[in-house]
């Protein structure tokens, strides 16, 4: 972070009381400066049941934001949460899609929803994400951070241009291993803290049980797609995603989801460890949001020779990709990949996943 940039910017830290964002009040005070840090509350609609680790989380970044001198606000966006991001979530499981909460999240609440509360009274926003900012050719572009197993772009992938704009990432140049060694030398009280799992508010919850919660249960039929013959019966197909090994629950495997029949409730499956029947090259995407527009038409924003990823994992795929039309793109991989769902988001790099240029819905063709 260069100081003559920051000097007469008014900053806001969203502090979660982890080590990635207390690490980046310190980078801010190591500078001399101390800008305000806020808790953002969206914990689970019936606390006293869903008991998450809110409180502790609120007691470490007060206590970080106490060590450097900066002022902590809660800012409750509990109610923008459930009428937003969980909608969103139901509505796609309900249709059979698989979502991406987090995703949501950061759009709709952390540089939404945050930012309407406060008037849009800061310039910039700083969080612990592990992604970085380019100013190149005049624009400000997401890229990617050298800790390809932390990087974070992915579920930044769906911030407006406007969301970029103010977005700061002070820690994103860092390994993870450098910013845990940091947090240990200057004693912060979570240095050892374990970093947090699943989707951002569920805490310990069950993401199963978050969706039965609203959504409850509607058995039907688990059919092996190569034998027609009747397996069992699955408890909602919301629960299960194309590609699922895991937690079917049916002997004589491993079984794989290959596929939702939504009209009838039916689950398929296939048999095999690395079956083919749920692998695939080629998958459309929709609704692209553009981090950075380029001021050209849809039919031409994204080069032709991209790298993209489907889920958050180290690896990057080479592709060809081509429009479609109507705001629909195909993508053409080099690599066979495993799990491709409709309502996962397909994310678009350059082929050297440095930039990234965001994201789309994926459909299958």
């Amino acid at each position: 972070m260069d100081i003559n940039e920051l000097k007469d910017k008014k900053i806001a830290i969203l502090l979660s009381g982890g080590v990635d964002s207390s690490v980046v009040v310190y980078e801010f005070a190591r500078l001399g400066l101390h800008p305000d840090c806020f808790y953002i509350k969206i914990g689970p609609e019936e606390e006293e049941e869903w008991d998450c680790s809110s409180e502790e989380d609120l007691e470490m970044a007060t206590a970080v934001a106490a060590k450097y001198g900066c002022r902590l606000q809660v800012v409750d966006c509990h109610q923008e949460y459930w009428n937003q991001v969980t909608k969103y979530t139901m509505d796609k499981v309900r249709a059979g899609f698989t979502p991406n909460p987090d995703v949501m999240c950061n759009r709709l609440i952390k540089f939404g929803a945050f930012d309407e509360k406060m008037g849009h009274l800061y310039d910039l926003i700083a969080t612990g994400h592990y992604a970085q900012t380019e100013w190149i050719d005049g624009k400000k572009w997401l890229t990617t951070s050298p800790d390809p197993v932390k990087d974070q772009t992915d579920f930044l992938a769906q911030l407006y241009d406007w969301q970029l704009k103010k977005a700061l990432f002070p820690i994103g140049h860092y390994q993870k291993g450098e910013v845990r060694a940091i947090a240990e030398r200057e004693h912060l009280v979570n240095a050892k803290r374990k970093d947090s799992q699943g989707i951002c508010f569920l805490g310990k919850i069950n993401y199963n049980d978050y969706i039965r919660r609203y959504l409850g249960e509607n058995p039907g039929e688990v059919i092996d797609i190569d034998t027609g013959k009747v397996l069992g019966k699955h408890k909602g197909l919301w629960f299960h995603t194309i590609g699922q090994r895991h937690g079917l629950g049916f002997g004589g495997g491993p079984w794989n989801v290959i596929k939702k029949d939504i009209p009838n409730n039916i689950l398929y499956v296939t048999k095999g460890y690395e079956p083919v029947k749920v692998q695939r090259k080629d998958f459309c995407f929709h609704d692209f949001n553009m981090l950075t527009p380029t001021g050209i038409d849809h039919n031409g924003q994204l080069p032709e020779k991209i790298t993209f990823k489907i889920r958050h994992t180290p690896e990057y795929h080479p592709a060809t990709l081509l429009y479609i039309g109507e705001g629909r793109y195909q993508v053409q991989s080099e690599d066979m990949i495993q799990g491709v769902a409709p309502g996962q988001f397909c994310v678009i790099y350059d082929e050297q996943h440095h930039r990234c240029f965001g994201s789309g819905e994926i459909t299958l063709l």
